[in-house]
């Protein structure tokens, strides 16, 4: 082990894989000429040529049509978004392309690709540079939806992502680019998609969420356990398709539950995950199932709003202790 950034984590996983397989490589905007716009791609250029590290034109749909077309080649693109909020130009090419080829072919052709999704709030970057829109995609049959919470799992997640048949949309939040964690060396360190992870142990309640809230939900656990009330914390890390069996088998241990994410709370994963519990596990609840999640508007500029509109740990906190009352 030894510690490095979150962008630094990613970094490593596209070049392992890179000198892996050759059939890996990236394309997006200011990939060359900045390295990425969180450092994620610096130097991989220099090493890996322009001809597998490509600057493209400012165009989403031509970056993921591109793509689509170079997966159904034999290649393995990956397609970088810049933000994540700027996927809605390529939705044609998301949902009705790229989900749906390997389906509508009858399985006779795959499409490896990794579409990389910078998302979430950071330092007053406004109502089109800042959203968390997982939930949009997690209605899309045909993709895989990752999104990790530390550097570990940022660099595992990835280099699964890249060597699966699948296409797969990787959320990875702004903010956590900077965080510093312990990540293995090893070159066959690898996350499973589709497995959640329980990241604490506890017996009076069960915590989900993901990404960058999981720092909320390990701080309101901390809080938590403080007063008594032992709380288990679930990092879902794969939202298409979550891991049902972790998080029921976590309910019927502690009977009550609280989804906790950055996304709006309107229509966001917390309300599929909530459903799920209640259609397989509610008899084993004791109490209501709580959500926490940002409010239900575009996100403001004002770092003031801003920080208002932002999910709290007391939010968690609070839901978790009306449940006892």
């Amino acid at each position: 082990m030894r510690k490095i950034t979150f962008s630094e984590a990613t970094l490593e996983a596209m070049r392992e894989e890179m000198r892996r397989d050759d059939r890996i490589f990236i394309m997006g905007e200011d990939i060359v000429r900045q390295g990425g716009i969180f450092g994620q791609f610096k130097g991989l250029s220099e090493e890996f040529g322009i001809e597998k590290v490509l600057d493209t034109p400012i165009t989403e749909t031509a970056i993921i049509g591109a793509a689509i077309g170079a997966s159904l080649a034999g290649m393995r693109p990956v397609a970088d978004m810049h933000f994540a909020d700027f996927m809605g130009v390529s939705m044609d090419e998301i949902f009705n392309q790229m989900a749906k080829i390997r389906y509508m072919f009858g399985g006779q052709t795959t499409v490896p690709m990794v579409i990389r999704a910078p998302d979430g709030l950071i330092r007053s970057a406004a109502a089109q540079h800042s959203q968390s829109i997982e939930a949009w995609f997690n209605n899309i049959p045909g993709i895989k939806v990752v999104t990790p919470s530390n550097p570990a799992d940022a660099k595992g997640l990835l280099k699964a992502a890249l060597r699966s048949d699948d296409p797969i949309i990787y959320f990875e939040n702004k903010d956590l680019f900077r965080q510093i964690g312990e990540v293995p060396e090893d070159e066959e360190y690898l996350v499973p998609i589709g497995k959640a992870k329980i990241v604490k142990e506890g017996t009076d309640v069960t915590i989900v969420s993901y990404s960058i809230m999981m720092q909320k939900a390990l701080e309101a656990a901390e809080i938590l356990e403080a007063e008594g009330i032992s709380v288990e914390v679930i990092d879902l890390i794969t939202l298409s398709p979550f891991d049902e069996v972790t998080v029921i088998e976590s309910v019927k241990k502690t009977n009550r539950l609280l989804i906790a994410h950055e996304a709006v709370k309107i229509g966001g994963l917390g309300g599929e995950v909530a459903a799920v519990v209640a259609e397989k596990a509610l008899d084993y609840l004791d109490a209501p199932i709580m959500r926490v999640g940002a409010k239900f508007t575009p996100v403001p500029f004002s770092p003031t709003l801003e920080e208002a509109y932002r999910p709290k740990t007391k939010e968690i906190v609070d839901g978790i202790k009306s449940m006892f009352k």
